[in-house]
Protein backbone atom coordinates (compact mmCIF):
# COMPACT_ATOMS: atom_id res chain seq x y z
CA UNK A 1 0.00 0.00 0.00
CA UNK A 2 1.20 3.46 -0.92
CA UNK A 3 -0.30 6.17 1.27
CA UNK A 4 -0.50 9.94 1.23
CA UNK A 5 -0.90 11.67 4.59
CA UNK A 6 -3.45 14.46 4.67
CA UNK A 7 -2.61 16.54 7.71
CA UNK A 8 0.84 16.71 9.29
CA UNK A 9 0.19 17.38 12.97
CA UNK A 10 1.04 15.25 16.00
CA UNK A 11 -0.87 12.08 15.11
CA UNK A 12 0.65 11.95 11.61
CA UNK A 13 3.97 10.96 13.22
CA UNK A 14 2.25 7.91 14.74
CA UNK A 15 1.18 6.77 11.28
CA UNK A 16 4.65 7.38 9.85
CA UNK A 17 6.12 5.12 12.53
CA UNK A 18 3.40 2.48 12.09
CA UNK A 19 3.70 2.27 8.31
CA UNK A 20 7.48 1.87 8.57
CA UNK A 21 6.87 -1.37 10.48
CA UNK A 22 4.62 -2.86 7.79
CA UNK A 23 6.27 -4.83 5.04
CA UNK A 24 5.27 -3.63 1.59
CA UNK A 25 3.64 -0.37 2.72
CA UNK A 26 5.00 3.16 2.51
CA UNK A 27 4.01 6.81 2.77
CA UNK A 28 4.89 8.58 -0.49
CA UNK A 29 3.66 12.12 0.13
CA UNK A 30 1.70 14.49 2.34
CA UNK A 31 -0.83 17.28 2.05
CA UNK A 32 -0.60 20.14 4.52
CA UNK A 33 -2.49 23.39 4.98
CA UNK A 34 0.58 24.89 6.65
CA UNK A 35 3.14 23.44 4.23
CA UNK A 36 4.87 21.63 7.11
CA UNK A 37 5.92 18.00 6.76
CA UNK A 38 5.62 15.50 9.63
CA UNK A 39 8.57 15.87 11.98
CA UNK A 40 9.38 12.20 11.52
CA UNK A 41 9.28 12.34 7.69
CA UNK A 42 10.86 15.60 6.47
CA UNK A 43 11.74 14.00 3.12
CA UNK A 44 8.13 13.59 1.95
CA UNK A 45 6.76 15.44 -1.04
CA UNK A 46 4.38 18.02 0.41
CA UNK A 47 1.57 19.78 -1.48
CA UNK A 48 -1.45 21.86 -0.58
CA UNK A 49 -3.90 19.67 -2.53
CA UNK A 50 -4.09 15.93 -3.07
CA UNK A 51 -4.34 16.22 -6.85
CA UNK A 52 -0.90 17.88 -6.88
CA UNK A 53 0.91 14.81 -5.50
CA UNK A 54 3.15 13.42 -8.25
CA UNK A 55 3.83 9.99 -6.74
CA UNK A 56 1.55 7.05 -7.43
CA UNK A 57 -0.54 6.11 -4.40
CA UNK A 58 -3.42 3.83 -3.41
CA UNK A 59 -4.96 5.45 -0.34
CA UNK A 60 -4.93 8.42 1.99
CA UNK A 61 -4.62 8.65 5.77
CA UNK A 62 -6.52 11.68 7.06
CA UNK A 63 -5.13 13.30 10.22
CA UNK A 64 -6.62 16.77 9.88
CA UNK A 65 -8.84 18.27 12.63
CA UNK A 66 -12.20 16.52 13.09
CA UNK A 67 -14.44 18.88 11.18
CA UNK A 68 -12.21 18.81 8.09
CA UNK A 69 -12.21 15.04 7.58
CA UNK A 70 -15.03 15.10 5.04
CA UNK A 71 -13.20 17.54 2.75
CA UNK A 72 -10.16 15.28 2.38
CA UNK A 73 -12.26 12.12 2.09
CA UNK A 74 -14.43 13.49 -0.70
CA UNK A 75 -11.37 14.75 -2.60
CA UNK A 76 -9.67 11.35 -2.28
CA UNK A 77 -12.80 9.53 -3.41
CA UNK A 78 -12.99 11.78 -6.49
CA UNK A 79 -9.52 10.46 -7.39
CA UNK A 80 -10.61 6.85 -6.72
CA UNK A 81 -8.34 6.54 -3.69
CA UNK A 82 -9.20 4.55 -0.56
CA UNK A 83 -9.70 6.51 2.67
CA UNK A 84 -8.58 5.82 6.24
CA UNK A 85 -9.42 8.67 8.58
CA UNK A 86 -8.60 9.35 12.19
CA UNK A 87 -11.50 9.25 14.60
CA UNK A 88 -14.18 10.48 14.54
CA UNK A 89 -15.49 10.11 10.99
CA UNK A 90 -16.48 13.81 11.15
CA UNK A 91 -18.51 16.03 13.50
CA UNK A 92 -21.74 16.56 11.52
CA UNK A 93 -24.15 13.94 10.20
CA UNK A 94 -24.41 15.69 6.84
CA UNK A 95 -20.64 15.63 6.39
CA UNK A 96 -20.44 11.94 7.32
CA UNK A 97 -23.23 11.09 4.88
CA UNK A 98 -21.38 12.98 2.14
CA UNK A 99 -18.16 11.06 2.82
CA UNK A 100 -19.95 7.73 2.76
CA UNK A 101 -21.80 8.59 -0.46
CA UNK A 102 -18.65 9.81 -2.24
CA UNK A 103 -16.65 6.69 -1.37
CA UNK A 104 -19.55 4.40 -2.25
CA UNK A 105 -20.01 6.09 -5.63
CA UNK A 106 -16.29 5.73 -6.40
CA UNK A 107 -16.14 2.14 -5.16
CA UNK A 108 -13.40 2.81 -2.60
CA UNK A 109 -13.05 1.79 1.04
CA UNK A 110 -13.84 4.29 3.78
CA UNK A 111 -12.54 3.36 7.25
CA UNK A 112 -12.12 5.07 10.63
CA UNK A 113 -9.25 4.34 13.01
CA UNK A 114 -10.71 3.12 16.30
CA UNK A 115 -7.62 1.08 17.07
CA UNK A 116 -8.53 0.19 20.67
CA UNK A 117 -10.84 -2.45 19.27
CA UNK A 118 -7.75 -4.47 18.31
CA UNK A 119 -6.47 -4.70 21.89
CA UNK A 120 -6.20 -8.41 22.81
CA UNK A 121 -8.38 -8.15 25.93
CA UNK A 122 -11.04 -6.14 24.10
CA UNK A 123 -11.16 -8.79 21.37
CA UNK A 124 -11.59 -11.52 23.98
CA UNK A 125 -14.34 -9.59 25.74
CA UNK A 126 -16.15 -8.92 22.47
CA UNK A 127 -16.28 -12.66 21.74
CA UNK A 128 -17.75 -13.32 25.19
CA UNK A 129 -20.33 -10.56 24.82
CA UNK A 130 -21.33 -11.83 21.35
CA UNK A 131 -21.76 -15.36 22.75
CA UNK A 132 -23.94 -14.11 25.62
CA UNK A 133 -21.46 -15.63 28.05
CA UNK A 134 -22.05 -13.05 30.80
CA UNK A 135 -25.81 -13.54 30.99
CA UNK A 136 -27.84 -10.41 31.60
CA UNK A 137 -25.78 -7.22 31.84
CA UNK A 138 -26.98 -4.97 34.68
CA UNK A 139 -24.59 -2.04 34.52
CA UNK A 140 -21.57 -0.81 32.57
CA UNK A 141 -19.73 2.21 33.94
CA UNK A 142 -17.00 3.90 31.87
CA UNK A 143 -14.77 6.54 33.45
CA UNK A 144 -12.37 8.53 31.24
CA UNK A 145 -10.89 11.05 33.64
CA UNK A 146 -8.03 12.56 31.66
CA UNK A 147 -6.00 15.75 31.89
CA UNK A 148 -4.94 18.32 29.31
CA UNK A 149 -3.33 21.61 30.26
CA UNK A 150 -4.27 24.97 28.76
CA UNK A 151 -1.20 24.84 26.53
CA UNK A 152 -2.66 21.83 24.76
CA UNK A 153 -5.78 23.79 23.81
CA UNK A 154 -3.73 26.87 22.92
CA UNK A 155 -1.53 24.83 20.54
CA UNK A 156 -4.14 25.02 17.76
CA UNK A 157 -6.75 27.70 17.13
CA UNK A 158 -9.34 25.01 16.41
CA UNK A 159 -8.83 23.12 19.69
CA UNK A 160 -11.59 23.40 22.23
CA UNK A 161 -14.11 24.88 19.78
CA UNK A 162 -17.40 23.67 18.33
CA UNK A 163 -16.73 24.61 14.70
CA UNK A 164 -13.88 22.16 13.96
CA UNK A 165 -13.17 20.11 17.09
CA UNK A 166 -16.90 19.48 17.45
CA UNK A 167 -16.81 19.10 21.23
CA UNK A 168 -14.65 18.36 24.24
CA UNK A 169 -13.55 15.05 25.77
CA UNK A 170 -16.68 13.19 24.64
CA UNK A 171 -15.83 13.94 20.99
CA UNK A 172 -12.07 13.93 21.43
CA UNK A 173 -10.10 12.14 24.15
CA UNK A 174 -12.75 9.62 25.28
CA UNK A 175 -14.01 8.97 21.76
CA UNK A 176 -12.00 5.72 21.45
CA UNK A 177 -13.26 4.38 24.78
CA UNK A 178 -16.86 5.28 23.96
CA UNK A 179 -16.50 3.48 20.63
CA UNK A 180 -15.38 0.33 22.44
CA UNK A 181 -18.27 0.72 24.90
CA UNK A 182 -20.79 0.88 22.05
CA UNK A 183 -19.04 -2.03 20.30
CA UNK A 184 -19.65 -4.12 23.41
CA UNK A 185 -23.15 -2.97 24.36
CA UNK A 186 -24.71 -1.35 21.30
CA UNK A 187 -26.58 1.94 21.16
CA UNK A 188 -28.70 3.03 24.13
CA UNK A 189 -32.38 3.88 23.81
CA UNK A 190 -32.14 6.93 26.09
CA UNK A 191 -29.33 9.32 27.02
CA UNK A 192 -29.29 12.08 29.63
CA UNK A 193 -26.17 14.15 30.17
CA UNK A 194 -24.70 17.12 32.00
CA UNK A 195 -21.65 19.05 30.79
CA UNK A 196 -19.47 21.79 32.22
CA UNK A 197 -16.27 23.75 31.62
CA UNK A 198 -14.11 24.05 34.72
CA UNK A 199 -10.34 24.07 34.22
CA UNK A 200 -9.80 25.63 30.80
CA UNK A 201 -10.52 28.71 28.75
CA UNK A 202 -12.32 26.86 25.94
CA UNK A 203 -15.68 26.98 24.21
CA UNK A 204 -16.64 23.32 24.71
CA UNK A 205 -16.95 21.12 27.80
CA UNK A 206 -13.92 19.80 29.68
CA UNK A 207 -15.95 17.51 31.96
CA UNK A 208 -19.26 15.76 31.75
CA UNK A 209 -21.33 12.72 32.60
CA UNK A 210 -23.92 10.74 30.66
CA UNK A 211 -26.55 8.33 31.92
CA UNK A 212 -27.57 5.64 29.42
CA UNK A 213 -30.65 3.40 29.45
CA UNK A 214 -30.77 0.33 27.21
CA UNK A 215 -33.80 -1.43 25.78
CA UNK A 216 -32.84 -4.60 27.68
CA UNK A 217 -32.85 -2.68 30.96
CA UNK A 218 -29.10 -2.14 31.35
CA UNK A 219 -28.12 1.17 32.93
CA UNK A 220 -24.79 2.63 31.89
CA UNK A 221 -22.74 5.67 32.79
CA UNK A 222 -19.96 7.47 30.92
CA UNK A 223 -17.76 10.16 32.45
CA UNK A 224 -15.41 12.03 30.11
CA UNK A 225 -13.00 14.71 31.27
CA UNK A 226 -9.83 16.62 30.52
CA UNK A 227 -10.08 18.43 33.87
CA UNK A 228 -9.10 15.50 36.11
CA UNK A 229 -5.50 16.36 36.97
CA UNK A 230 -3.12 14.53 36.75
CA UNK A 231 -5.10 12.11 34.55
CA UNK A 232 -6.25 8.59 35.39
CA UNK A 233 -6.41 5.36 33.37
CA UNK A 234 -9.67 4.77 31.52
CA UNK A 235 -11.75 2.39 33.65
CA UNK A 236 -14.68 0.17 32.65
CA UNK A 237 -16.67 -1.71 35.29
CA UNK A 238 -19.23 -4.28 34.14
CA UNK A 239 -21.74 -5.94 36.48
CA UNK A 240 -23.73 -8.85 35.13
CA UNK A 241 -25.60 -12.04 35.97
CA UNK A 242 -22.32 -13.98 36.20
CA UNK A 243 -20.42 -11.44 38.30
CA UNK A 244 -18.12 -8.45 37.74
CA UNK A 245 -15.06 -7.52 35.75
CA UNK A 246 -12.98 -4.34 35.44
CA UNK A 247 -10.62 -3.08 32.76
CA UNK A 248 -7.98 -0.36 33.05
CA UNK A 249 -6.79 1.11 29.76
CA UNK A 250 -8.33 -1.85 27.91
CA UNK A 251 -6.58 -4.50 30.02
CA UNK A 252 -8.54 -6.73 32.38
CA UNK A 253 -7.53 -5.76 35.94
CA UNK A 254 -10.22 -7.58 37.94
CA UNK A 255 -12.18 -10.72 37.06
CA UNK A 256 -14.91 -12.39 39.13
CA UNK A 257 -17.10 -14.08 36.53
CA UNK A 258 -18.64 -17.42 37.48
CA UNK A 259 -17.63 -20.32 35.28
CA UNK A 260 -15.40 -18.32 32.93
CA UNK A 261 -11.63 -18.17 33.45
CA UNK A 262 -9.86 -14.86 33.01
CA UNK A 263 -9.14 -14.40 29.29
CA UNK A 264 -5.41 -14.95 28.84
CA UNK A 265 -3.68 -13.22 25.95
CA UNK A 266 0.05 -13.43 25.35
CA UNK A 267 0.08 -10.30 23.19
CA UNK A 268 1.32 -7.20 25.01
CA UNK A 269 -0.91 -4.26 25.77
CA UNK A 270 -0.22 -1.31 23.51
CA UNK A 271 -2.92 1.29 23.93
CA UNK A 272 -1.21 4.66 23.67
CA UNK A 273 -2.63 5.72 27.03
CA UNK A 274 -3.97 9.25 26.69
CA UNK A 275 -4.60 10.04 30.36
CA UNK A 276 -2.37 13.13 30.30
CA UNK A 277 -0.84 13.36 26.84
CA UNK A 278 -2.02 13.49 23.24
CA UNK A 279 1.11 11.70 22.03
CA UNK A 280 0.81 8.08 20.86
CA UNK A 281 4.26 6.52 20.92
CA UNK A 282 3.37 2.81 20.78
CA UNK A 283 2.08 2.07 17.29
CA UNK A 284 1.08 -1.61 17.65
CA UNK A 285 -2.65 -0.96 17.54
CA UNK A 286 -2.32 1.43 14.59
CA UNK A 287 -0.34 -1.27 12.81
CA UNK A 288 -3.30 -3.61 13.37
CA UNK A 289 -5.68 -1.07 11.81
CA UNK A 290 -3.40 -0.56 8.80
CA UNK A 291 -3.05 -4.33 8.23
CA UNK A 292 -6.81 -4.70 8.34
CA UNK A 293 -7.28 -1.75 5.98
CA UNK A 294 -4.73 -3.24 3.59
CA UNK A 295 -6.51 -6.61 3.65
CA UNK A 296 -9.87 -5.01 2.82
CA UNK A 297 -8.37 -2.98 -0.01
CA UNK A 298 -6.65 -6.01 -1.55
CA UNK A 299 -9.89 -7.99 -1.43
CA UNK A 300 -11.53 -5.30 -3.59
CA UNK A 301 -8.95 -5.53 -6.38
Amino acid sequence: MRYVLIGTGNISNTYVAAVKKLSGSEIVGCVSRSGHRPQSAPQLECKSHLAEISAEFDAVIITTPNGLHHQAAIEAASLSKHVLTEKPLDIHLEAMDAMIAACKQSGVTLATAYQRRTNPDNLSLKKLFSAGAFGRIYAADLSCKFWRDQAYYDSGDYRGGWAIDGGGPFMQQACHNIDTYLWFFGMPSEVTSMLGTFAHQIEVEDHGAALLKYANGMIGTIIASTAARPGLPARLEVHCEKGTFVTLDDRISYWAIDGIPTPADSAPSANGNNANSAAVTDTARHEDILRDFDTIERSMR
